[in-house]
């Protein structure tokens, strides 16, 4: 039996760590004019990252569950 990729969650995954890099590109616009802007920036690029983790953690844990199932 082939493996199962969750494409749901890879494509959730992506999209967080999308959404991190603009953060990202968007505290270091701020940094200069704005820190209070820059620092709400980072934490919440800081938790699109974790969130992305979680994704793809998930989906690791799930081959890994397939491939083990599959010996």
């Amino acid at each position: 039996m082939a493996n199962q990729i969750d494409v749901n969650k890879l494509k959730q995954a992506e999209a967080t760590s999308s959404i991190a890099k603009d953060l990202i590109t968007q505290a270091i616009e701020q940094s200069a004019a704005n820190q209070v802007l820059a620092q709400e920036a980072l934490k919440k690029a800081s938790e699109e990252i974790a969130q992305t983790l979680s994704l793809v953690s998930q989906v690791e844990t799930t081959l890994k569950a397939q491939s083990s199932q599959s010996e």
